[in-house]
């Protein structure tokens, strides 16, 4: 193998000619407002095999959504049925719309070895914990209460009460951050980005996900792999 496919297979999570493992789960959680959305939008783009969840929801798409590539939008009477049928993952209703996380979607990426990204909140990633899921959890906080405020009045996009109500609900999910792996303080946007990555390439090399590829490696020690240079 040459070393720019083994750098290649490594950033990604894949041993030797690409031999692969279940996919990791990860959630992203934090207060409306601290940026978490803009993090791993940047995250995925910048990391190969590492893609986030688009989520179900029932509100209105707004001016630049897609469906099916922002969000898939689908009716309120819709997400109830998939709700009772045990389709989601995780959902909640957030400010009178509900958002979830379809299980059966998620688990085909894992499948494929693809690692995921969950943008979700503290109730959603409880939610998942409670299944057994084995996941690594990442709470980005912001620099302050201040800075967070001012950052949600310069979306110019909620009312008054709105802006209100989501700082409230942030004094509650702060709180909650020692029930991740890891804290993320969104003060630069790079620098946040790159501890992020940090993270994922971390939690990649642990023994666990590596362990089928580097079975393989140990083979070619002892003469059990099939794996061969090129010549």
């Amino acid at each position: 193998m040459s070393s720019s496919s083994a750098s290649a297979n490594a950033a990604a999570g894949k041993g030797p000619e690409g031999v692969s493992r279940r996919g990791l789960l990860f959630i992203v959680s934090a207060p409306s407002g601290t940026g978490k959305t803009t993090l791993v939008e940047r995250l995925v783009h910048e990391l190969p095999n590492l893609h986030m969840s688009r989520s179900y929801t029932s509100r209105g798409a707004r001016q630049g959504e897609r469906n099916g590539i922002d969000y898939n939008f689908i009716s309120r009477e819709r997400f109830e049925a998939m709700a009772r049928e045990g389709e989601f993952l995780e959902w909640a209703d957030v400010f009178g719309n509900y958002y979830g996380t379809c299980a059966a979607d998620t688990d085909a990426c894992l499948g494929r070895g693809e690692d995921v990204v969950l943008v979700i909140d503290v109730n959603g990633a409880r939610q998942v914990r409670s299944r057994g899921i084995e996941t690594v959890g990442i709470f980005v906080l912001p620099p302050s209460a201040a800075i967070l405020e001012q950052r949600l009045r310069g979306r110019s996009k909620d009312s008054e009460e709105q802006i209100l109500r989501r700082l409230t609900v942030a004094r509650g999910e702060v709180a909650e951050y020692a029930q991740y792996e890891y804290v993320v303080v969104n003060d630069e946007v790079d620098a946040a980005v790159d501890r992020l990555r940090a993270i994922v390439l971390a939690e990649r090399a642990r023994v666990r996900p590596m362990r089928a590829p580097a079975e393989v490696i140990i083979g070619t020690f002892h003469g059990t792999s099939t794996e061969r240079e090129p010549v």
